[in-house]
């Protein structure tokens, strides 16, 4: 069986590159893919503490369902977001959206 400790470090190694992604990014869209990359580094942390903590109880299986229902979600508002700041200025650079006024 694989050790816990690896699965940690593979999520930390993507919850970083999230991180990373979300601060160096300027494209709007790159930033939402970042986002998610953060969001499936935790699954991976949720999945792995339930399966070496309580494997009988489907608490931590619950709970990776559920973030990867607000993850679908987030990445359909924020790409409708998206599209819809593209159609009105052209561009989706995330520093020339400094404000909610066109």
């Amino acid at each position: 069986m694989v050790p816990l400790s690896w699965y940690l470090i593979v999520a930390a190694i993507l919850f970083a590159m999230g991180l990373y992604g979300v601060i160096a990014r300027r494209n709007a869209v790159a930033i939402l893919m970042s986002v998610e990359l953060m969001l499936n580094a935790v699954n991976i942390n949720l999945i792995a503490f339930w399966r070496y903590l309580t494997p009988d109880r489907p608490v931590g299986l619950a709970w990776s369902l559920f973030v990867l229902a607000l993850a679908a979600a987030e990445a359909a508002v924020g790409l409708a977001l998206v599209i819809s700041v593209y159609r009105e200025r052209d561009s989706v650079i995330a520093d020339e959206l400094d404000s909610l006024k066109y």
